[in-house]
Parts: structure tokens; sequence; C-alpha cells
């Protein structure tokens, strides 16, 4: 049975998004695209079109939507029979949607961990704070909520859990790498959202270390890396969603996270930040007038959709995992590298929404096939790994592996695997 889809959001990730749903609509059915500017979604509607991405004919349709409205979504929803909700919005409507869909009966997905506006890094567990007190209300009703499906978080969730079933006996530490050794060409610019981007990086730095919240600063760390495709990679320690829930779901005494930035991205975000201009705390100027510094600074910076058309270059986000494996001591790296000029090829995308935006549509279709449709709230790494990286295989984003054996793709270093005989996996069937 088709399950038809509405995607809230119309900013990069909502774009793959909605190319992702298109391609595989024969499933998922009508595909509506909601947000405040239903300009964006129109163009959104319109670029489907002319990709001419839609797997068979079908209805993709553009709404206004003020998604802080509950009542307003729920409406929506049923408006549009929806019966799988996106939030591919910004993280600041995650509760308002979960809200609608709970309302609804739809079966809800985010990318991201929910952020208050008014709160700047919330004490860990971040997921604690927002989400999980949510859980009892989403068995209650039935509602299936995967949080966090992107890539980190999401993907990288599930390749932590795909270690600890298949690749270790035991896991001592996970390091999440995060690379980006594209070029946008532009003097400055962020590859998601301004307001989003520059919160995660000025709160407190939370890592998961010798099974207890650790505090720095950021950009005090610092760690390089030789990764596949993209070589020796320069890395600060970060937070990150998906140490949240790793270290509260999985036995795995340290986790990190890591993130590439050029020295220009740092000296930039350094000097933004010592002038107050990345406070999300409004001020008051000579006139009388209120404004967010942060929110100027936003609206001065480029769409990071803008950036595709030029982007050149590769990402490699991916775990470094060390335990031991039959009593022997062990390192795996489960990695993706991705293209940007491909991503725009394809979608008319650059790589850092293309990653966020395919792991969402591998949840909705695995949602809509019953494996992934558990009627109560979960994070990635609670559900079976496998269905998914087999559809991501397929979709554009394959998992490789590289260890002392050497580097090989998914399916041949677990030769368990089934093999492959075509696009289909779990019943799933994904134009390739």
């Amino acid at each position: 049975m088709k399950r038809n889809v509405l995607i809230i959001g119309a900013g990069g990730v909502a774009h793959v998004v909605a190319h992702k749903c298109a391609q595989n609509n024969a499933l998922l059915g009508e595909i509506h695209i909601a947000s405040r500017t239903p300009a964006k979604c129109q163009a959104i509607v319109e670029s489907v079109l002319a990709k001419r991405s839609l797997q068979q004919l079908g209805v993709v349709q553009a709404h206004p939507i003020d998604a802080m409205d509950v009542q307003a979504t729920a409406a929506l929803i049923r408006a549009t029979n929806a019966r799988i909700v996106i939030q591919a919005g910004t993280s600041f409507l995650n509760m308002s949607v979960l809200s609608a869909c709970i309302a609804t009966g739809a079966a809800y997905i985010d990318t991201a961990i929910h952020e208050d506006p008014d709160k700047v890094c919330e004490p860990p567990p971040w997921y604690a704070n927002h989400e999980w007190k949510r859980r009892d209300e989403c068995a209650a009703a039935g509602v299936t909520a995967v949080l966090g499906i992107g890539f980190d978080p999401g993907v990288v969730n599930a390749y932590a859990r795909l270690a600890q079933d298949e690749l270790f006996d035991r896991i001592d530490s996970i390091d999440i790498i995060d690379t980006n050794a594209g070029s946008h060409g532009r003097w400055f610019a962020t590859n998601f959202d301004p307001e989003i981007n520059f919160r995660e990086f000025t709160g407190t730095v939370w890592s998961w270390q010798d099974r207890q919240w650790v505090a720095n600063r950021m950009f005090e760390r610092r760690q390089e890396w030789e990764l596949p495709a993209v070589g020796r990679q320069t890395t600060y320690l970060t937070g990150h969603d998906e140490l949240h829930s790793l270290s509260g779901l999985l036995e795995v005494p340290t986790i990190r996270f890591w993130m590439g930035f050029s020295d220009h991205y740092i000296n930039v975000f350094t000097v933004l930040n010592k002038l107050g201009l990345l406070s999300e705390r409004p001020v008051r100027l000579p006139g009388g007038q209120e404004v967010v510094p942060l929110h100027v600074v936003k609206a001065l910076l480029p769409d990071p959709a803008s950036l595709a058309p030029t982007y050149q270059g590769l990402t490699c986000i991916g775990n470094k995992v060390r335990g031991v494996k039959d009593g022997r001591p062990r390192e795996v790296f489960v990695y993706n590298v991705c293209d940007h000029a491909a991503c725009w090829r394809e979608v008319g995308s650059q790589a850092i929404s293309y990653t966020a935006g395919v792991p969402a549509v591998a949840a909705a279709l695995l949602i809509a096939h019953g494996t992934w449709d558990v009627r109560r709230m979960v994070n990635v790494e609670q559900l079976a790994p496998r269905p998914l990286l087999a559809l991501l295989d397929e979709m554009g984003l394959p998992t490789r592996i590289q260890d002392a054996q050497g580097d090989r793709p998914l399916a041949q270093a677990l030769p368990q695997a089934p093999r492959r005989t075509g696009p289909r996996h779990a019943g799933v069937r994904v134009r390739s």
C-alpha cells in the first residue's frame, strides 16, 4: 500500500528528500512539500519535474505551512492523507511536527536533534531533554518516530550497531569522523543552515569518554586522520547528536565526534563569536529596534543550497571502531565517500544536503514496507542496520569497510550478507 509523504522544509535537505521520494513514488505515493515559503517549495516541485525524478506519474505538490502551528500541521497531514512525515526543516520544528504526527497517527522522521531557540548546548544526554520525554506518547498512539536519520546522526548510528552486531565481540571506542574535502568557491559560507551550524559550535563540546561525559571548548582538541579518497584531514573534537543516543543505547565506553574545519573557517568563526555576532540573544540598536545578531549573520551569508552548482570535491564520513574480535585487537573504518558534483548532476544538490536527505528517504521506504514500522520512538541504532545500508547502496550512498584485510564494499567485507540480485532489499524496490 502506498504511503503518501509530507516533507516539512524547503532548504537543501528537503530538496534532496523530495527528489529521492519522487524516485520511489511507486511505494511512497503522493509527495507534498510544505514550509513558510511556498515559493521555495514550488521551486523544488519544478526541479523534480525538470529532472524527471518521478519513478512513475504522480502528485508532487507545494503547500504553505507554519509548522510551529501543531493544529495547522495536523490539518495538512489529514488533507494530504500523508502517512509519513519527513521533518527536513530547521530542528526548532521537531517537537511541533512530532505533536502533529502523534495527533494524526502519521509516522515521523527527522534528521537532527531538536533545539530550543532559547537554549544553546543543553545538558547531556541531549535526547533526554526533549525527544525521549515523548516515548510513551508515541507508543500509546502507535506512532513510528525514527530520530536523527540523516548521515550523522543516522547512518553513523547504523554503522555503530553493525560494528557491535557483526564486526566485534567487544568495542572499546568509536571515533565518528566527518570531513568535507570539497570547495564551494565562496569566500565564506556554511554547508547547512547558518543558524544551526553556528549554534552547534558556540557551546560546550561534550564527548563520551570512559563511560562519562567530558567537557571541552570548541577547537581545543585537534586530530589528524589519513582517510580513504580524501587523504590526510585535520579534524576537531566536536559535540554532536549521535553521541547522546549511542552512549545510552550501546555498551561502548568511549564515543567521540570529530569534524573537519579549515583554518579560514576557524578564523572567521572566532572573530564573529568574539564580537558577539553569533549570539542568539536580541540586542537593542540605538534607534530602539531589536535584532538577533545570529539572524543578521545568517541573512548575510549565502543560502547553502546556492552552493551546489559549483561545488567540487568529496566528503568522507565514517566510524573508526577499535575493539576485540575472536580474542584479537581489531580496528575497522566503516565509511562512505560522496561526490559533490555527482550530487548536483543527479538531483541538483551538494553532498552535505545529499548525505543528510537520502537516508531519511531510505527510512521512509523501510517504514512504508513495514521493516522499520515499529510503532514507537526509536533511534537508528535500535533498528536492524542491514536493510538501511543495503538500500543506501542502491540509492547513492554505498558503504565501504577498511580494515587489515583491505578496503572493500560492505557486501564483500561481510560475505554472509545476502547476494544482491538487483535493487530489491527487505522487499523494497528502489530506482537505481
